[in-house]
């Protein structure tokens, strides 16, 4: 596994930004004759992604640090990318547009520095808590361009104390740009076919009634949902750990390094 954590210069935000990126590389068991080929830095292909979104509180290195997700990445051999994006929920919250960021800058950055596909059929993104509310907020937003969408105890409705007045329009009604029942209703409206959803929370989770009416409201615009509800876990990293492991395993993958397999690391 090759970790590198890197700081550029935002022209969005105007500022320097944190993210680590996780990159499949090769294994002690692939370097002692035990792996599916020689071993070799030569790539094949470029590397499927997951921009792995964090919670309120969090930064870049709160996955990496609580969970084993670079292991898992290591035996799935796909790449994922951690932000920096503060306690603004991936949206334009003041004057940092985080929105533009995470969907513009943030990919042409990465496309541009790393062995990363940029096909949408190649491109993922999930999130925990507040990462979930943005994994559901960019991947409606922009259905084209993410494969699928995961969420874990996500948060689903706008909360003002985070957004302030942008997410909030007339007689204090959210803003369609942000609600998320708003832009699954969009997709509906416009014939656009919805990424693939995985939705997932404790049932002892405060969050656990929004998310299961979130999911029952996406299957019946169409979407293709899968719900788990896990009983004996609240707003928990053991459960965020559990959970984005299987979701790896869920991602419904088909490009050349999910042909061939989970591997050793």
């Amino acid at each position: 596994m090759a970790k590198t954590v890197c700081n550029f210069y935002s022209y969005v935000l105007n500022r320097a930004v944190d993210i680590t990126v996780i990159l499949p590389s090769v294994t002690c068991p692939e370097s002692l004759g035990l792996g599916d080929g020689p071993a070799t830095h030569v790539l094949k292909e470029k590397f499927p992604v997951l921009y792995l979104l964090h919670g309120f509180g969090n930064n870049h290195v709160q996955w990496t640090g609580y969970t084993n997700v670079e292991m898992y990445a290591e035996e799935r051999r796909i790449a994922v990318v951690n932000v920096s994006a503060e306690n603004k929920a991936y949206a334009k919250v003041g004057g940092d547009d985080f929105k533009k960021f995470i969907s513009e800058e943030l990919p042409e950055f990465l496309l541009n520095y790393f062995p990363i596909a940029e096909e949408p059929e190649n491109t993922y993104i999930a999130g925990l808590s507040m990462g979930g509310y943005g994994a559901f907020l960019h991947g409606l937003t922009n259905p084209g361009k993410y494969h699928a969408i995961g969420a874990f105890s996500a948060g689903i409705q706008i909360n003002p104390a985070v957004f302030g007045t942008n997410a909030m329009g007339e007689q204090g009604k959210p803003d369609p740009e942000y609600d998320l029942h708003e832009l699954a209703a969009k997709i509906k409206e416009e014939g656009k076919a919805f990424p693939k959803i995985y939705d997932a929370c404790g049932d002892k989770d405060f969050l656990l009634q929004a998310n299961r009416e979130f999911a029952e409201e996406l299957k019946e615009l169409g979407a293709d949902v899968t719900w788990k509800e896990v009983p004996g876990f609240g707003h928990e990293w053991r459960f965020w750990d559990q959970q984005v492991e299987q979701f790896l395993d869920w991602l419904p993958r088909e490009d050349y390094y999910a042909k061939l397999g989970k591997r050793s690391v």
